[in-house]
């Protein structure tokens, strides 16, 4: 069960200016530690005809549309046509895809967000990576530090995978959908095109293409 939460089976690499830092790596949330100082080495070589660089270690595409309430601390890169609305916070060290919408009240922090991606209203998304044209319902947030501060594990079937890391939130495959108000709790891992509900809490992996109900129980979509 674990190959189908590997970088292959859940990401588009060709979804995402940050497709480099994930060269090596067999498993998405072995880049986590790595975002900040990538974002400060790609910044460095994007296209002033193309990126503002309105502050240090800040990238914004010209064609980005960003709410003058907005607050953005880097490092942080954001893509062509993103959009950036009223009083999202960006903590630094994130990744804005192309088209992607972070919206009212969101946060971000450590974060790839891929091209497509939308965090429109009241989420928190930390330590977390989110696949092309993922999608977080009003109020969802990732959880990313367990309450006793021991490192996360991902829970895969029976399997058990230590990540060695005490701040990780959620991966998200592409185009997964996840609820209103739902808690992906630490190390969750949701499958490509897979479906989380409203209220849910979720822990471990979701498979690919299937629907997580508020009870746990999982199934296959149809079509």
């Amino acid at each position: 069960m674990t190959d189908s939460i590997r970088i292959s089976e859940l990401l588009d690499l060709k979804e995402t200016i940050a497709a480099e830092i994930f060269d090596g790596c067999t498993f998405p949330w072995e880049v986590l530690p790595k975002i900040q100082s990538f974002i400060i080495k790609l910044g460095q070589t994007l296209s002033p005809e193309e990126y503002d660089h309105p502050s240090e270690d800040v990238w914004i595409a010209r064609t980005a549309t960003v709410y003058p309430s907005a607050h953005i601390q880097g490092p942080c890169i954001i893509g062509r046509n993103a959009e950036i609305r009223h009083c999202a916070f960006i903590r630094g060290s994130a990744i804005v895809g192309d088209h992607a919408v972070v919206g009212n009240s969101t946060e971000l922090k450590n974060v790839i967000l891929f091209n497509g991606v939308q965090v429109p209203h009241y989420n928190y998304v930390g330590d977390s990576i989110l696949g092309y044209k993922a999608h977080m319902g009003a109020g969802s947030i990732t959880s990313n530090v367990k309450a006793d501060r021991s490192p996360v594990a991902v829970r895969c079937g029976d399997e058990k995978i230590e990540t060695g890391m005490k701040k990780f939130g959620a991966i998200l495959g592409d185009h997964a959908e996840v609820g209103c108000n739902a808690v992906l709790n630490p190390g969750t891992v949701a499958g490509r095109n897979s479906v989380i509900y409203p209220l849910t809490s979720v822990r471990g992996v979701v498979p690919p293409d299937s629907i997580l109900k508020q009870d746990g129980t999982i199934t296959k979509k149809n079509g």
